[in-house]
Parts: structure tokens; C-alpha cells; sequence
């Protein structure tokens, strides 16, 4: 019997399982999944209680142009709704509660008007060229290399920002890729209203079912197990793994590859190092390299086909945030952002405050957002893209911050410094250090990012945010399923593709839409 073995227990192995069995026919028992940690998902996670605080590391957004996300949920079973699928049940969700924000930018306690881009002359042609240039012309290029300094200052660049976790430092090349990706997104990048939602976080929408009907078809997962070594046939111009050497709470273990067997590997982590704090306490920052990372750079060593992990993986101070979560057991605090923002819980979307020098965004959540979560307690998240600067109500750096701080901070810049002793006391709010969050978003140059199924590859597939996949872009579930289904149709010799990269350039009143938007 051929065996896959799937390094990661991320949504790309998740994906790539399902796949196997729906389009390839594999049986399920034959499919094994290989992850270190003690919980599926990867960086997809969800976790918690009302007493010790639920936590999200980050969030995800989803939108109607997902075709691979939407196609992998639409043949798994929902654990809610008998003879339906995680597909309806997003579909369900979003017809019932709609996004269209209406406070996406404050200042200074108050809503900024945020459908007025703010551009100038010089921003709309820096935009408009950097469009229509070659991706190759770009290189190493970043983002503030292209635009000038009155760009970083207007609603656009806010929204955009925030909306992606985009710094600018980061690549013009991918930059300019989520331009060409959610052209469609312009004219509505202050409601966010082109933004679908899951029904719970993202853990229990889509992690959870998907391991569920996994398990329910026989596929082995193994947590506890760590993969510290490939070792690789030395036959010029193949690529074809013979063996894995693996950790495991009894030892080490090499497990020997047969003909027809299959390697698909998660290389690298956005989520790696990260650490949690708590109420009283800061999270601590941890820049040092995981397994997924250590285990790319091995076996890339010497390989040039296998990508270059150091361009992503030795830059913490540029791909480093912070996020929290807040759990209220009182509905005091939600009810007054319903109130300022004129949004309902899930209803509305990112809220930037623009003064932050952490540049601080949050989102309030349809409630329950947790399937444990007791009626009485709320949910959300936040987070800041500069947790390196020092806050303008609590003097600290983000990063030196207790929970309570942050929530402090935050209630400053809304003005609502009145019911702060009453919201500290009901709350618990848990800050967490992501290291390498953005690292997908470094500057890069071809060849840095391997090939999904490298050029002479037998048995052997990369699938993760660190992979090339051309016109999609990263950072999003869609990229990892993309690159899931990639690798399987490959290596699988099917003759079926993903569906392609949805194009809204291709649609004239979506051009005519954002064009109208450049111009405001």
C-alpha cells in the first residue's frame, strides 16, 4: 500500500489529506499527518474558557474569491447541521449577518469619514505604475522604496494596512500582488463589506470539522511527532524522499519510504515562537527558530531548489507583531463600542485607532464565538503593528505590556477612560508575541520560495505560506489550500488544476469600481 506522510498539522495538510481522498482516491488509513504540537490547526487555532480567557493568535478573513477554500469546504460535513457543509454553513452565516463597518478609522475618540481614500497626484501614479510593472522589475524593491512618504499617511494606506498586517518595509512585489488580487475590495475598503466571516473562530469553523471527517475516514494523526530530517535519493535531476527522521515522546525514529510514497511538507511557520502572556503579565518575545523552520533550513542546505529559508526566517524585527484577546464577562464594554461604532457585534469589522503608535485595530466578533463559550461572556480581538513603540496613554513599548495595559491603551484612544476600572475588573485580556507573522511578506527575490512541487520531483511537495504560487498571494487560507491542491493534482499525475486565481481585472465594472475609488 503507498502512504502519504504530511509534515504539519496546519490547514495545508488538512487540505492536502482531503484531497487525496476526494480526487485521488487514496485510502484514508494510508494518509498520515505528522505534527509536533499537541493541537490541530497549525496557526488556525482558537482555544480557551470564560475563567482562564479564550486566546486567538490571529484572525482570518475570508472573501467570495477563495475558490479552493470554498471547494475544500464544500465536501466537508458540518458538525452542526446534519446532511450540510462547512460551505453552507458560511454561506448561511454571511446571508445573516452582514459586514459593513462604520467606524473603520478613529482618532482621537472619534469616527474618521475613511471613504475618502486621500490620495494625491504622485500616490495615484506610484500606484497606477506600480500595477502595470513586471514583478521581476520590482527585485528586492519595499514598499516605502516606491511610494513617497505622503502615501503612508492616507485612509488608503491605513485601511490597507491594517486590513492585511502590510508594514512598509515589507515587499513591493507582494504588495503589489494583493493589489492585482482584491481590486475588487476598493470600493469597499472602508466597510469592509466584501469580507465574509466565519460562523465561530476559525479553529472551531474550520479546523474542527475538517479533522473531524478526516479521523471519521481513517487518516492518522500524530501529534507529539516532530520531523528533524528528509533524507533524499542523491540521483541527479530527481528529487525523491527515501526516509524521515522523526522525534517522538519515545525516542527518535526513522521511518523508511517505499516506492510511491508521498511527502508533503509545511516548511516554515508565521506563528512559530509565539508566547502567550496573561492579564498581569507581558507576553515575552522568543526569536528563536522552530522545527518547521530548522527542518527547511536542513534539508534547503546546499539546495537552491528548495528555496532560501534565511530570507523569511532571520528578520524577527520586521515580520514581529502582537496580538490579544479579550474576554468580557461583562457586556458593559461591548455595549459601548456598539454604541460609538453604530455596529452590532459581527456586523462590523477592523477598527483602526490612527493615533496608536502601536497602530492598534480590533474587531468585536458575532457572539458566541467559541462553541464552549457560556452565554453572558464575550470575545474579541486585536491587535498592533508596532508593538516595538511606546503607547500614548500607558508609557510603555506594546511589547513590555500587560493585558490590562493593552486594554488600557485601547480604551484611551476610544475615550472611554470612565469605565475603565470596571472593565479591568470583568475582563482578561491575553497579549501574545508573534515573531514571525509577517515573515511571508519579506522582501524576496525569485528562487526564495520553492517551487510547490520542485522541478524533477518524484514524491515530494512543499505546501505552506513559503511556497510560490504565482498571482495568488499569501497570508490568507486560500494560499495554503491553493498549494494543497497543487501538490496533490501534481504529484498524483491528475488531469484537473485548482480553480484559477480569481481576476477581477478581467471585470470592467469592477475596474471602473476602483478606479472611481482611486480617484476619491
Amino acid at each position: 500500500m503507498k502512504h502519504a506522510y504530511l509534515i504539519g498539522g496546519g490547514i495545508a495538510s488538512l487540505a492536502a489529506a482531503a484531497h487525496l481522498i476526494r480526487d485521488g482516491g487514496w485510502t484514508p488509513q494510508a494518509i498520515h499527518i505528522l505534527e509536533a504540537s499537541p493541537v490541530t490547526g497549525g496557526s488556525m487555532d482558537g482555544a480557551g474558557n470564560p475563567q482562564d480567557g479564550y486566546v486567538i493568535r490571529g484572525g482570518r478573513m475570508f472573501n467570495f474569491s477563495y475558490l479552493c477554500t470554498y471547494e475544500l469546504l464544500s465536501f466537508i460535513p458540518s458538525l452542526d447541521q446534519p446532511g450540510r457543509t462547512v460551505r453552507d454553513d458560511f454561506t448561511d452565516f454571511n446571508a445573516r449577518i452582514h459586514t459593513d463597518a462604520h467606524a473603520r478609522l478613529v482618532q482621537d475618540g472619534h469616527k474618521l469619514d475613511a471613504t475618502r481614500m486621500g490620495f494625491d497626484l504622485r500616490d495615484r501614479l506610484d500606484l497606477v505604475e506600480l500595477v502595470l510593472i513586471a514583478e521581476d522589475k520590482l527585485g528586492r524593491k519595499r514598499i516605502d522604496e516606491w511610494f513617497q512618504p505622503h502615501f503612508f499617511q492616507t485612509n488608503f494606506w491605513l485601511m490597507w494596512a491594517t486590513m492585511f498586517a502590510f508594514q512598509p518595509w515589507h515587499s513591493a512585489v507582494e504588495f503589489k500582488r494583493y493589489v492585482h488580487r482584491f481590486v475588487h475590495e476598493f470600493p469597499r475598503i472602508a466597510s469592509l463589506a466584501g469580507v465574509d466571516r466565519s460562523p465561530l473562530n476559525q479553529y472551531d469553523s474550520v479546523i474542527l470539522p475538517i479533522e473531524t471527517w478526516l479521523r471519521s475516514q481513517g487518516v492518522e494523526i500524530r501529534h507529539g511527532t516532530t520531523v528533524t530530517d528528509i533524507g533524499f535519493d542523491d540521483t541527479p535531476g530527481r528529487i525523491t524522499a527515501r526516509r524521515l527522521s522523526l522525534q517522538t515522546a519515545d525516542g527518535p525514529e526513522t521511518l523508511e519510504l517505499q516506492d510511491g510514497d508521498l511527502v508533503f511538507f509545511t516548511n516554515g511557520s508565521m506563528t512559530a515562537a509565539s508566547t502567550l502572556g496573561d492579564h498581569d503579565r507581558p507576553a515575552p518575545l522568543r526569536t528563536d527558530k522552530t522545527a518547521d523552520w530548522l527542518l527547511w533550513e536542513r534539508i534547503a542546505r546546499n539546495r537552491r531548489d528548495f528555496g532560501r529559508p534565511d530570507a523569511f526566517a532571520d528578520h524577527v524585527d520586521e515580520s514581529w507583531w502582537q496580538s490579544f484577546t479579550v474576554t468580557c464577562t461583562d457586556p458593559l464594554l461591548l455595549e459601548r463600542i456598539e454604541a460609538f461604532s453604530g455596529n452590532a457585534p459581527g456586523t462590523g469589522a477592523l477598527v483602526t485607532l490612527t493615533d496608536s503608535p502601536w497602530l492598534m485595530s480590533f474587531v468585536i466578533a458575532h457572539q458566541p464565538h467559541f462553541r464552549n463559550q457560556p452565554a453572558g461572556v464575550q470575545v474579541f480581538w486585536g491587535y498592533g503593528l508596532f508593538p516595538g513603540r511606546e503607547g500614548r496613554f500607558v508609557r510603555k513599548p506594546m511589547r513590555d505590556c500587560t493585558g490590562a495595559e493593552i486594554l488600557q491603551e485601547m480604551l484611551g484612544h476610544l475615550g472611554m477612560q470612565d469605565i475603565e476600572a470596571e472593565v479591568l475588573r470583568t475582563s482578561r485580556c491575553i497579549p501574545c508575541q508573534l515573531p514571525y507573522i509577517t515573515s511571508q511578506f519579506l522582501v524576496r527575490e525569485s528562487g526564495d520560495r520553492p517551487a510547490v512541487v520542485p522541478e524533477g520531483s518524484t514524491n515530494f511537495a512543499f505546501i505552506s505560506q513559503f511556497c510560490e504560487l504565482p498571482q495568488d498571494v499569501v497570508f490568507t487560507v486560500e494560499y495554503s489550500v491553493r498549494a494543497a491542491q497543487t501538490a496533490v493534482y501534481t504529484l498524483l499525475g491528475l488531469n484537473k488544476q485548482p480553480p484559477a486565481v480569481y481576476n477581477g481585472q478581467a471585470d470592467p465594472k469592477v475596474v471602473v469600481q476602483a478606479i472611481q475609488a482611486l480617484l476619491t
